[in-house]
């Protein structure tokens, strides 16, 4: 399950996207993406550390993107702040893969087919959904409901 910090976090980086290279403080990005700004700095922060955004500190200071929003996929943010995609770490390919503590055998395991589908289906539509795509789907749907 998508958790509320990554949610925070895709809200953020979608409005950044959307500023098109803009600065944008850390206050405007907590009301654009309705988070607590306390919690929001410390997911921007971690985003910061993963070269996703970049901040710039003083009295005009705030964040842009480090790289086109068109480059940014909610794979890669939801992995930064939630870590794997998958829902058990014996089919993870990236970053968490090791044996299931419950799992005598990982060859023979009876979940693990359903699992590598469930992470490769997900996989596939968050790693072809950048931040550009949110950030246009969003501005057509306000158009749609102001017309």
């Amino acid at each position: 399950m998508l958790s509320q910090k990554a949610k925070y976090g895709l809200r953020a980086l979608v409005a950044l996207a959307r500023a098109d290279g803009a600065q944008v403080s850390a206050g405007e990005l907590a009301v654009r993406a309705d988070a607590p700004r306390k919690f929001l700095e410390a997911i921007l922060l971690e985003l910061s550390r993963n070269q996703i955004v970049v901040s710039r500190r003083g009295k005009f200071g705030g964040y842009v993107l480090a790289r086109p929003g068109s480059e940014i996929t909610f794979a890669e943010v939801i992995r930064v702040i939630d870590g794997p995609l998958a829902l058990a770490p014996c089919v993870s390919p990236r970053l968490g893969f090791r044996k299931c503590a419950d799992c005598p055998d990982r060859e023979t395991c009876t979940l693990r087919e359903a699992l590598m589908r469930a992470r490769d289906a997900t996989a596939d539509v968050l790693e072809a959904y950048s931040l550009s795509d949110a950030a246009a789907s969003g501005l057509q749907a306000q158009a749609v409901v102001l017309s």
